[in-house]
């Protein structure tokens, strides 16, 4: 069972990313505030979840929570300002689109930039430990998932609705053969030396 949360605020807003490591498609942060009863058995980090599992808790965290956003930052911007400042600036733009301003916040990873005047604190596998960092975790991986299957209808022949934009083999061998898209990371390594 993950803790319900870390501090005594009574808005504490957890927060995590998803597709930090794809090489298409944008990096989407998510931050959600629970109310301090809030008790689900089956959450956890999102990469140890089904994805039924995923959108059933996506279904239960937004009719639950007090308060929830996610937002994007494309490729374009991944490629000017580096994978971990586009992380900052998802993870910032998530806490902007919240309607109440979290007087805590509780970040997934060992990195942040300070966010406007409001106390934080760093967990490493914070998705596993605490329930509004595994809530922000499936957010942010089910928005991802479901932008990656709607562009996949127009660049088919990448498979982004199966991995989701991150360098398999499938994906690379498709850019060797078709280029690469406006979805493309161009930063990154798209393809092995």
């Amino acid at each position: 069972m993950l803790k319900n949360s870390f501090s005594k605020f009574e808005f504490e807003a957890g927060i995590d990313e998803a597709g930090r490591g794809s090489i298409a498609g944008p990096v989407t942060a998510s931050a959600v505030i629970l109310p301090k009863d809030f008790n689900s058995k089956y959450l956890n980090d999102s990469k140890k979840l089904s994805e039924k599992k995923r959108l059933e808790l996506k279904t239960i965290i937004e009719n639950e929570s007090i308060d929830y956003a996610v937002f994007f930052v494309d490729s374009k911007v991944i490629d000017k300002i580096n994978i971990l400042n586009s992380t900052f600036k998802a993870m910032h733009g998530a806490l902007n689109n919240l309607k109440i301003h979290p007087r805590f916040i509780l970040v997934d990873g060992n990195k942040f930039i300070q966010y406007k005047d409001v106390p934080h604190k760093c967990i490493i596998k914070g998705d596993g430990k605490y329930q509004n960092i595994a809530a922000a975790s499936v957010l942010a991986k089910t928005y991802r998932d479901a932008y990656m299957e709607k562009i996949h209808e127009e660049f088919p022949m990448y498979n982004w609705k199966q991995n989701k934009g991150y360098p398999t083999k499938e994906h690379r061998a498709a850019i060797r053969k078709f280029g690469t898209t406006k979805y493309h990371r161009l930063s990154f390594r798209l393809l092995p030396e």
